[in-house]
């Protein structure tokens, strides 16, 4: 793998970040979405991450091969410290270290928008994903049992935490 860079995500980013999307979407790996999204949505989407939820994407030569951001968790002003987060990286790309990269500059990027903490819903059969944020010091925190449907089976969603 030659280097990854990290930078901050532009709208000429849409395109790619919404194709590892759906790839994520496909796979039923990373989301409770069942249906690809098109360019509307997603540049509804990207217009609503304010400067304070960064959209980072990874590159690999001039080639974005994932992307993370930083998601309001609730409304409610109580919770303007915690974010949460979202990590896809391209299909071809999963399991060489890229997602570690991301989620590094993340906290980074979460801690300079006045953020204390990081939560995050992951399904419990992704054990990629779990070892990834477990190795950068999350927790689990509990499971949801039948939180949602993919395929007419239920899914269980597990929640994890770190205090930045």
């Amino acid at each position: 793998m030659s280097e990854i860079l990290v930078r901050k995500a532009t709208s000429s980013d849409i395109q790619e970040i919404l194709h590892i999307y759906n790839q994520g979407i496909e796979d039923r790996i990373a989301t409770l979405e069942v249906e690809p999204k098109d360019v509307s949505y997603m540049e509804n989407w990207f217009n609503a991450h304010s400067e304070r939820y960064s959209v980072l994407v990874a590159l690999e030569g001039n080639v974005i091969v994932g992307w993370a951001s930083l998601n309001k968790y609730s409304p409610r002003s109580a919770y303007d410290g915690v974010a949460d987060l979202s990590i896809y990286i391209e299909r071809k790309h999963r399991g060489k270290g890229i997602g570690s990269i991301l989620l590094t500059e993340l906290e980074e990027a979460a801690l300079r928008s006045g953020f204390y903490k990081i939560v995050l819903f992951t399904f419990p059969f992704n054990g990629q994903g779990q070892g990834l944020y477990r190795k950068k010091g999350y927790r689990e925190v509990g499971t949801f049992f039948n939180q949602g449907v993919i395929d007419n089976k239920y899914i269980d969603v597990m929640a994890m935490e770190k205090l930045l």
